[in-house]
């Protein structure tokens, strides 16, 4: 998966727990489904198969190389978009809120031609 697909689904994560929080303060239930996160994790992170026969250390090694890029590339479209955020904010911007930022990023981000950072 591509890292602007990446962000373009952590825009997902975000705008779902925003939609979460909001119906946990008005009281309501939560869908019991596979959320947004979990969709993204299990389509992010690639099944690991360790060999018959290979010790613990070797197992560990196995996971560690194969998760790896895929953690990194979760924690860089999360901090990407955290950082967009938090620079509207620093920047004391009453015009815009977090779910039209993130629409924006969203539209951006799903033009080819544009870049995925600023």
């Amino acid at each position: 998966m591509e890292q602007r697909e990446i962000i373009l689904r952590a825009i997902g994560v975000l705008t779902e727990t925003q939609e979460m929080v909001r119906r946990l303060s008005d009281g309501e239930a939560l869908d019991t489904d596979l959320s947004q996160l979990g969709r993204l994790v299990s389509e992010v992170f690639p099944t690991v198969e360790i060999p018959a026969g290979v010790t613990a250390e070797q197992a560990a090694e196995l996971t560690i190389a194969a998760l790896m890029p895929a953690s990194v590339s979760l924690v860089e479209a999360f901090a990407f978009l955290f950082t967009q955020l938090a620079k509207v904010h620093d920047e004391g911007r009453g015009d815009v809120n977090s779910k039209e930022l993130l629409q924006e990023i969203a539209l951006r981000m799903s033009d080819p031609g544009e870049p995925e950072s600023d």
